[in-house]
């Protein structure tokens, strides 16, 4: 084979596994040929020419590679796993315009990646694993109020303990998308606590799990920088809730500044180590003070969050079909489940409460009738 028969995915691949920790020089190879095709076609004194004569990417950049990268593609599409590339459709516009977006990205997902990080703004929320219940109401708070926009942003985090999980969480529950950025390989998460809520994510419209490190990358320490690196790249604006004065969550912070990023902190207790990485960010006036919730929506351009939906939703439900029928029951028990679940299908919605398919089918058409909920072409039903 010869270099001409391999897709630009795979090439686009292999390109990123070589340059991984230095993807300025994947992304400079890349404007100045053209294609990932194209590096891979050039011959050694190409090569040498373009990246120097004692280059450590001389011997990487070959066909073992391209075989390398095809037999992993092929292996993580059947686990339902897929990658864009930088170029390619469907790859985060903001992140590409950073002077280092890694070559590609692996993503796990239902929804496409044109879905998942185009036509929507992206917001990171990150902070301390030691969270406090001071971050983790506040985290909630803001978090709520960003997903009751509309339309609501995608909440990015590194699917890390304390502000992290938060934020993953409560933008579930509020039927906002998320993006968690891993700092392992696409099936290999860290913590193994949080497998539950990477299964969830990854099971829900228009959320994905992201990395650029290879299948079978584990979690070592290195691997946290370039992690944040994608957080901060990927978001017009990132909210720092709660940090000490080093922390990953001040490395995210900071890049993101550097990038000419929005940067917000939450002030917090001045004798609270825990906030003083908060206050230090916006004594320097490298962050802006978040004042309320609502406030920071709107300094974003995002708008005035809504009323919350999902109480007025089950306040309406029970208001219109109140009553202790057995109909009532079949009807609270669905849509408890749309409000939990965002995308929720109809055939979904049957094996998860053992309701028969025509019952589950009438009391949807029901709800929307009255205009609760609205259904996709895929029979996916979200709160109206």
């Amino acid at each position: 084979m010869n270099v001409s028969d391999y897709d630009e995915k795979v090439c686009l691949c292999a390109m990123n596994r070589i340059f991984g920790f230095e993807p300025k020089i994947g992304k400079a190879m890349l404007e100045r040929l053209g294609s990932a095709r194209e590096v891979f076609s050039l011959g050694e004194k190409e090569l040498r020419a373009l990246l120097g004569p004692y280059s450590k990417y001389l011997s990487q950049i070959n066909l073992r590679e391209l075989d390398r990268s095809g037999e992993e593609l092929e292996a993580l599409s059947r686990e339902g796993c897929g990658f864009v590339g930088l170029g390619e459709e469907g790859y985060p516009l903001v992140l590409a315009e950073c002077e280092d977006p890694p070559v590609g990205l692996y993503y796990k997902g239902i929804s496409p990646p044109g879905e998942v990080f185009g036509g929507r703004p992206f917001v990171s929320v990150v902070g301390t694993r030691d969270i406090s219940m001071y971050g983790r109401e506040w985290t909630g708070k803001i978090v709520a109020a960003l997903s009751r926009v509309s339309p609501p942003p995608a909440i990015v985090s590194g699917l890390a303990y304390g502000v992290d999980f938060m934020a993953h969480r409560t933008a579930l529950d509020n039927s906002a998308p998320t993006i968690a950025v891993m700092a392992t390989g696409i099936t290999e998460i860290y913590p193994w606590r949080h497998r539950a809520i990477a299964e969830e994510i990854a099971s829900t419209p228009g959320c994905a799990l992201v990395t650029d490190y290879p299948p079978a990358t584990g979690p070592a320490k290195v691997n946290f920088l370039r992690r944040n690196r994608i957080i901060a790249g990927m978001s017009a604006a990132t909210v720092l809730t709660e940090s000490k004065i080093k922390g990953g969550g001040m490395i995210t912070a900071s890049l993101a500044f550097s990038y000419g990023r929005e940067v917000y902190a939450l002030p917090g207790r001045v004798d609270d180590t825990r906030s003083q990485g908060c206050l230090k960010l916006i004594r320097e006036k490298v962050a802006e003070p978040i004042g309320s919730p609502e406030g920071l929506a709107a300094a974003l351009g995002l708008g005035v969050p809504e009323k919350d939906r999902k109480r007025d939703f089950t306040e309406t439900v029970e208001r219109l079909y109140g009553g202790g029928s057995e109909e009532m029951t079949v009807i609270r028990a669905i849509a408890g489940l749309i409000r939990k679940i965002r995308g929720v299908s109809l055939d979904e919605l049957c094996s998860r409460t053992g309701i028969p398919y025509g019952r589950v089918s009438a009391v949807i058409s029901m709800m929307e009738g009255d205009g609760l909920v609205r259904t996709d072409l895929l029979q996916r039903c979200f709160i109206a």
